[in-house]
């Protein structure tokens, strides 16, 4: 015992093992960007080379080279990758549109490759070894820039800068370059001994082959693992801008229809003016001001059917809020479900809690990013009266201090409240990783309110080790039954919650097979009392091909106790009582890289008495680089002793990119079940550096007799303009 203890605490402090380092070298004279490597400067830049697989074959080296140089002046860093290829012909690149070459996946939603060859950048301008810059670009010269925080697996992939990427394809495979303005990024004063940090991440799609610069094992590393990154050097003497200013005006105009009795609709102009800034306080501190901002160009919400008693979670889309929101995350997201605990949640901010409707937003200032050690973010919000609401203030305070290379200790403080009502939370939380597989997380809160209740505890623990063959997570959290985070988001209270999840994987050498996982998991949940409420256990089975094609099957069996009645989804009564619950689900889908995906998914749920199931299909169909078009349609039918009912949701979705700077897009969602017929169509064109045109067509119609109406409908046009000073 004594031994395994040395050897953890070992491992846990030793020095990180050599790195490799590639050098960037001055430029002298323009480049031009266009995505060939011709110009004699690449030649002079040393490539960072030898990457090495993660799958399928770990540590072996890639099977096809990739050559990535590094160049820099007094303006912009200049990153050329070269991906050769044997076979030049089948590289696939679908995707044209921006921020779509990565996406969330798996069961805790980090991000990987979709359906294109790709090549993804990371750079850690502090070296602080836990938050990074991701660039990502494919052989179309698509654009993806992200942020890491915390070398969460999960990107900020709605961050957005300005940069340049032009790509080409040739005999050799296919080449891009990246330009990216010093301005666009935050780094220190002047670069320390250890450099940047660096990585690269390729995907050979036709072969599933994913390859790395550092950090390719699959236990405990990822190209997330910032303090896994190799280092970039030579990068002196880099600019630095007296006032690093950017203001971002908008102008709006429009047209709102809402119906009123009868068939007639009330027509209303609308022209709005309103106001970003930001301002880089100190390296690495930005300073984010924001006046009467307008949210007309953000997609609506995917319309959905809610066969639980717990309140749907929507997620955060508006831009200003998206921004180095990783920051401002404190609480447990859950397993692939409504996040159980948020001390704070974005959308809280100007939009109704009950109805999803809008509230006036009239300004509101952020502070975020790196002073010394610590991680700093302040957000203050004033939103207007409203959807039957006054006007109320949100601010939240948040810092996380480093501890050793890539643990922190953090505080958090969240309060909102108007002429009547107050409410404050705060809590501290941390992380730690005692090994490179495994991370312990904590967080313990409490909420004020003023008047009477609202005064709760809400705490967590968690453990998660990882590596290739084995996983194991075990959590436990508890929501006291005052608790009332009223600027976040809480599925449920008065509740103590253990869950365990394990897996076991076996990679077969043959029959096409790259991967097999087998889970087990198991959930108790109990009153803060004692009292049973939820208690039950399943297998999950996951068989992953070379092709990437994958089949999923799960099975869950237990108990679940109501206290109180409810309705489900508005339409059954559900009495209170106790209940078993028996789910099965299959699911399977099929390679992202081929122009036509499939995916489906079947499940059955016996509980309250009856039984719930849903049949949901989707298709993505990618028409060369241009064109993506997705549907998809799910059915869910309720049979319970108190009623039963149908609820069949379809969606169309249809995005044309003209280039990287033009696209249209549109989305069309029915529910039947509200009798809604949602339409959402966009137009967007960036007209300059950071700067946009959108065009943006909405349109409710509801269900009536004797025939569908317009509950309402809208046409906006807005203009904004970047100015750097």
């Amino acid at each position: 015992m004594s031994a395994f203890l040395f050897l953890l605490l070992s491992s846990a402090f030793a020095s990180p093992p050599d790195e490799p380092a590639v050098v960037a070298v001055r430029l002298s004279g323009e480049l031009r960007i266009d995505g060939r490597l011709d110009e004699p400067a690449w030649a002079l830049a040393a490539p960072a080379t030898g990457l090495r697989q993660r799958e399928p074959l770990e540590g072996q080296p890639a099977t096809e080279q990739t050559e990535v140089r590094v160049l820099f002046d007094a303006r912009n860093l200049y990153i050329g990758i070269l991906a050769r290829d044997s076979e030049p012909e089948r590289v696939v690149a679908h995707l044209l549109q921006r921020d779509k070459l990565l996406e969330p996946g798996g069961y805790d939603g980090s991000h990987e490759f979709a359906g294109d060859d790709a090549v993804a950048i990371l750079l850690d301008p502090f070296r602080d070894r836990r938050n990074a810059f991701v660039f990502a670009t494919n052989a179309n010269g698509a654009e993806f820039d992200a942020l890491i925080t915390d070398e969460a697996g999960a990107f900020n992939a709605d961050w957005r800068t300005v940069w340049t990427v032009r790509a080409r394809r040739g005999p050799e495979g296919w080449s891009a370059e990246m330009a990216i303005p010093f301005r666009s990024l935050r780094y220190p004063f002047r670069t320390g001994e250890d450099g940047w940090g660096f990585n690269v991440w390729r995907m050979i799609r036709r072969k599933n082959e994913e390859t790395l610069w550092t950090a390719w094992s699959r236990t405990g590393g990822g190209f997330h693992r910032v303090s896994q990154a190799g280092r970039l050097d030579g990068l002196t003497d880099l600019p630095r801008t007296r006032a690093n200013i950017e203001v971002k005006p908008y102008g709006l105009a429009g047209l709102t229809q809402a119906s009123r009795a009868g068939s007639a609709l009330d027509t209303a102009g609308d022209a709005d003016i309103g106001l970003d800034a930001k301002w880089e306080v100190r390296p690495g501190v930005v300073a984010d001001a924001t006046i009467h901002p307008d949210f007309a160009q953000v997609e609506a919400d995917d319309e959905q059917v809610n066969l639980t008693r717990f309140d749907l979670f929507f997620p955060e889309k508006r831009e200003f809020f998206l921004e180095n929101a990783g920051i401002f995350d404190f609480g447990w997201r859950g397993f692939d479900e409504t996040p159980p605990f948020l001390l704070f949640f974005s959308r809280r901010i100007g939009i109704a809690r009950d109805d999803e409707s809008p509230i006036p937003v009239r300004g509101g200032v952020r502070l975020s990013g790196r002073a010394g050690r610590q991680t700093v973010g302040f957000l203050d919000m004033l939103t207007g009266p409203g959807a039957a609401q006054p006007s109320a203030n949100y601010g939240v305070l948040r810092v996380k201090r480093d501890i050793r290379q890539n643990d922190y200790l953090g505080a958090m403080l969240v309060d909102r409240r108007d002429a009547a009502a107050g409410n404050t939370a705060g809590g501290l939380d941390a992380s730690f990783w005692p090994t490179a597989s495994l991370n312990v997380q904590a967080f313990a809160a409490h909420t004020w309110t003023r008047g009477p209740g609202g005064d709760g505890t809400a705490w967590r623990v968690s453990a998660d080790y990882t590596s290739d063959r084995f996983g194991f997570l075990a959590q436990h959290l508890m929501v006291g039954p005052e608790a009332d985070p009223q600027a976040g988001f809480v599925t449920r209270t008065d509740i103590r919650r253990t869950d365990a999840f394990a897996r076991f994987t076996v990679r077969p050498s043959s029959r096409g097979i790259r991967r097999i996982d087998f889970f087990m998991e198991g959930q108790h949940v109990v009153r803060t009392n004692g009292e049973k409420q939820d208690v039950g256990a399943g297998p999950i089975v996951n068989l992953e091909m070379d092709s990437g094609d994958s089949v999923n099957a799960f099975f869950f069996q237990g108990s679940t106790r109501l206290d109180e009645p409810f309705s489900l989804a508005g339409r059954v009564p559900v009495p209170a009582g106790d209940y078993r619950v028996r789910s099965w689900s299959l699911s399977a889908s099929t390679s992202r890289r081929r122009p036509i995906t499939l995916e489906g998914e079947a499940e059955l749920m016996d509980t309250y008495g009856g039984r719930l199931s849903t049949l949901s299909a989707s298709t993505r169909l990618a028409r060369g680089s241009h064109l993506s078009l997705r549907m998809g349609f799910s059915h869910h039918r309720v049979d319970l002793p108190a009623g039963s009912f149908t609820a069949d949701v379809s969606s169309i979705r249809a995005v044309y990119a003209f280039s990287n700077r033009l696209v249209a897009s549109g989305l069309v969602q029915r529910n039947s079940l509200d009798g809604k017929l949602v339409t959402n169509l966009r137009l967007n064109f960036i007209h300059h550096a950071g700067s946009d045109l959108f065009v943006v067509f909405n349109e409710d119609r509801h269900d009536g007799v004797p025939r569908r109406f317009v509950a309402s409908r809208g046409l906006a046009v807005k203009l904004t303009y970047l100015t750097r000073f």
